[in-house]
């Protein structure tokens, strides 16, 4: 009975004899359904732990169950370090650049807090998030662009929460703001929280999705076509361009008509009192903490410059503003620089173990007969079928991963003559637009969705994994059709 409590901790009990059903399962299935079906299985059992987020952290079910797999030899621990091998600038951008971002978040509150306070419609903030998101997207990286939209909610959720905790009464309203930023208030700030912060996840799709540098297949599928920056915006566009307009517009929409989770105004109580202790943390500022916000405002520049020409590996990037902003600001001690890694090895972790999963899709050719398929049909249809693939797979893994798979399938179809350089080029835009749009259905498709689920902020604001599905609904249809539609129609 211990072992059985202190199995997966906390966890409700269903979820852990669920789990290790899937443990006494498996190896049962192998031999019975064989190594395919039972590979879909898994993906599934996969996408429940990560579901399950906010009750249980997906690494130690969804780590069990990699583990799993590795003895049941549906993958070896070579594929699986080739996929980590091959994902290096990632794992490198959340171990740095998430860290380095930690030590600008009084910067980031400086910044935003002032927007938060003086921009009052909920209408254009919303907007201003996910066209802020989408720019930066588009010449940084979505997971480092995704790091900073959490590093801002966070700290503006902790200046909540600060208040809260306290006998203050900023607004001067004779009640104690700790007795109204309870109940209600708090329920409405964090529905405030959760629109703005899926409007700017969005937006890093929207942004990531039109240029070379904006995600990491981007670049990957324009080395295999022979693109540059611009012939690679220039390709794109015919159907980014629409989606992007299409995408701003259900952001407006959503605000307007409140649908989907989205609507909730910041409450004018917590504003009053958000603004009242703003303030007051201006006036009281040391010499010391300005000094600080002007090296954390020299090395954001530097991050900019050094990120939109490509200066060195993201994650470098990262660990250069790290040295910097401590090295100057003085923070020398070791616990104090552990803090800021707190937050991303944890993801850091996790991914790893989604590579045993990707690993396992790569060795049993899981994805192969529907790559195949797509290839026998009508080459005037292909585009849309490549774009519909590409989308759904996207939506159950990993979309670096299913993108390289096609674009590495195309690529050997067109040097074996079985297809022209102008199919490949469509080919090539369908693969990489239906792997950006349609996968933001889901956390399990994009990086910088699934960093946002498992962070620090998503427990705070009640973004569980069901409810992020739901409020990105929308989107993954307007987003998925518009980009059908451009791909059947504009290329």
């Amino acid at each position: 009975m211990e072992a059985f409590n202190s199995f997966l901790g906390n966890s409700p009990n269903w979820y852990k004899k669920t789990i290790l059903a899937f443990l006494i399962l498996n190896p049962i299935l192998l031999v019975t359904i064989g190594a395919t079906a039972t590979g879909w299985i898994i993906i599934g059992e996969f996408i429940l732990t990560l579901a399950m987020a906010l009750k249980c952290y997906p690494l130690q079910a969804g780590g069990l169950i990699a583990f799993e797999v590795v003895l049941m030899q549906l993958t070896s621990p070579e594929t699986i370090f080739h996929e980590i091998e091959g994902n290096l600038e990632v794992i490198l951008l959340l171990v740095f650049m998430v860290a380095g971002i930690y030590f600008m978040k009084p910067l980031l509150m400086f910044i935003f807090g002032k927007i938060f306070i003086k921009v009052r419609s909920k209408v254009a903030l919303s907007l201003l998030f996910c066209f802020i998101a989408a720019f930066l997207s588009a010449f940084l990286d979505a997971l480092t662009v995704t790091a900073v939209l959490i590093g801002v909610f966070v700290g503006f959720y902790e200046v909540y929460h600060k208040v809260h905790s306290s006998n203050t009464d900023f607004n001067q309203s004779g009640v104690v703001d700790r007795k109204e930023l309870s109940g209600d208030t708090l329920e409405k700030f964090r529905s405030f929280l959760r629109s703005l912060v899926m409007h700017g996840a969005v937006g890093t799709a929207l942004g990531g999705v039109c240029t070379i540098v904006g995600e990491p297949q981007n670049l990957l599928i324009g080395d295999k076509v022979g693109w540059d920056f611009m012939q690679f915006f220039y390709a794109m566009a015919p159907v980014t361009m629409p989606v992007l307009v299409a995408g701003l517009m259900t952001c407006v929409l959503l605000e307007v008509t409140g649908k989907f989770g989205f609507g909730e105004k910041l409450p004018n109580k917590a504003r009053d009192i958000i603004q009242g202790f703003l303030e007051e943390q201006d006036a009281n500022r040391s010499g010391a903490a300005k000094y600080a916000l002007v090296v954390q405002a020299v090395s954001a520049i530097f991050l900019i410059i050094a990120l939109a020409f490509h200066l060195a590996p993201v994650g470098l990037i990262g660990l250069t503003i790290i040295v910097l902003q401590t090295a100057l600001t003085g923070i020398t001690e070791e616990h104090r620089i552990g803090h800021a890694f707190e937050e991303a090895l944890p993801f850091t972790a996790l991914l790893a173990v989604f590579f045993v999963i990707v690993a396992m899709i790569h060795d049993l050719h899981l994805f192969k007969p529907i790559i195949q398929y797509v290839l026998e049909q009508d080459k005037a249809i292909q585009p849309a079928l490549f774009y519909v693939a590409n989308g759904v797979l996207s939506m159950i893994s990993d979309n670096v991963f299913v993108a390289t798979v096609y674009i590495n399938e195309v690529k050997a179809a067109f040097e074996a003559g079985t297809i022209d350089r102008e199919q490949f080029e469509t080919l090539a835009i369908a693969i990489n637009t239906g792997t950006n749009l349609p996968s933001v259905a889901t956390p399990n498709g994009q990086a910088a969705f699934l960093f946002l689920l498992t962070s620090a902020l998503a427990p705070v604001i009640r973004l569980s994994y069901v409810r992020m599905i739901w409020m990105a609904l929308p989107y993954t249809i307007v987003l998925g059709v518009i980009g059908l539609l451009g791909v059947i129609y504009f290329l």
